[in-house]
């Protein structure tokens, strides 16, 4: 099962730069459906497989599919509304349904590993195959459709995604295999990086415009959502250890209790493009975090009878504070971007996301085992909230130092 799920978070965030760069070369029209299809093909395979090989080559490719496709949708949104009021609006109820998705997503996988694990695999095919009929007449043919300059740069694209993806797998394997079995991959990753820079600067047709990274709220919403997306994916593996290991809860009783996170999918639509509005994005991205770091605070006396009423206030709180910073972070992200560099915009956001998924995941998991490995589980599930608390309380002071100060 870990190979399984390494495979897809490798295939993912090692290809979600290149794939939303390929969109914007390519036309983000073509290479969402084009990736759609073979999403909905490799995830049927997946279900059908009959050996190991089958299923993790099935779930690397799916990632990888995933990868260009979110992008790639993310550019669609982005060119298809006018900078302002109107996109903002598109973004946050785009945000909304992916907030609702991921709860509902979480639900309905216990209900289906329950039945058959196929059927986690069979029910992605089925939604892709629907989504799939509903885009093709749905998705406009943009003017911009796709770049008039369509040089490849194949050496940028091998060493970022061979970087991306060695970073992820050695911090993945930091969370199961210790520093000893990271550090060279990680060096290496770090290696590619620099290779990476070099062919850039060079390249005539980067795959990367390093100018890019001149755009300060650019730079901050990535780092905000870098740190943000650790540490909420921190805390929901400690959520989920605490209430399956400790408590004995059965997935579809954990996944219930995790479902008011999906709050969002009402919240961002509805309340946060109001707050938008009335204070902009930068002042309701910050309350959306400090609303996080509460929310990872208040959970902490949890015990080994901790009622769910009790753990139901960090829940809520915390789907707010989706609803508040994700939307927000992704108008900030592709603000004053060209059109030409929306699916670099975009993959640039989603490998940070991912990316600093793997980092949250990797650091809970190692204060888990060192305390476990002292003490008992409880004493360790606390330690490890230290993980997201820290990591939105980092995010909030970065999304801080963009506020403007008002004049005297």
């Amino acid at each position: 099962m870990q190979w399984v799920i390494s495979a897809y978070v490798l295939g993912y965030g090692g290809f979600m730069l290149v794939g939303g760069r390929a969109a914007d070369l390519f036309g983000r029209r073509r290479m969402f459906l084009t990736w759609l299809a073979i999403f909905l093909v490799v995830s049927a395979l997946g279900g059908l497989s009959s050996e190991g090989w089958m299923l993790i080559a099935a779930r690397f490719v799916a990632g990888v599919a995933a990868a260009v496709m979110t992008p790639a949708g993310l550019s669609i949104i982005t060119t298809s509304f006018e900078e302002g009021p109107q996109r903002n609006r598109a973004l946050l109820v785009y945000s909304g349904t992916a907030a609702g998705g991921f709860s509902l997503g979480l639900v309905l996988g216990g209900l289906l590993a329950a039945a058959d694990w196929r059927w986690v695999l069979f029910a992605p095919a089925v939604l892709a195959l629907i989504i799939l009929v509903l885009a093709v007449p749905l998705i406009p043919v943009g003017a911009m459709e796709r770049s008039q300059d369509r040089r490849v740069d194949v050496m940028g694209a091998v060493t970022i995604t061979g970087a991306i993806m060695l970073l992820v797998l050695g911090v993945e394997r930091a969370s199961h295999m210790g520093a000893g079995g990271t550090v060279g991959t990680l060096t290496a990753g770090l290696a590619l990086v620099a290779v990476f820079l070099v062919t850039e600067r060079r390249s005539a047709a980067p795959l990367v415009r390093l100018g890019i990274f001149r755009s300060a709220p650019l730079v901050r919403a990535n780092l905000a959502g870098l740190l943000f997306s650790g540490a909420f994916f921190g805390f929901q593996f400690i959520a989920v250890l605490y209430l399956q290991e400790l408590r004995g809860w059965t997935s579809l009783q954990t996944s219930l209790a995790m479902l008011a996170i999906g709050a969002d999918a009402v919240l961002a639509p509805t309340l946060t493009p109001r707050l938008v509005d009335r204070f902009g994005n930068p002042k309701v991205i910050l309350a959306g975090l400090l609303l996080a770091v509460l929310s990872y605070v208040l959970f902490l006396p949890i015990g080994t009878d901790t009622v769910y009423l009790a753990m139901f206030p960090t829940m809520i709180i915390l789907g707010l504070a989706f609803a508040l910073a994700y939307g927000p972070l992704t108008i900030v992200a592709t603000d004053g971007v060209d059109e030409s560099e929306q699916g670099l915009a975009g993959g640039l956001l989603y490998t940070s996301f991912q990316f600093g998924a793997a980092l949250g995941l990797a650091a809970s998991t190692a204060v888990i085992v060192a305390v476990a490995d002292a003490g008992n589980p409880l004493d360790a599930y606390r330690a490890a909230l230290a993980v997201p608390i820290v990591a939105a309380a980092l995010a909030a002071a970065v999304s801080a130092s963009g506020l403007r100060k008002r004049p005297a």
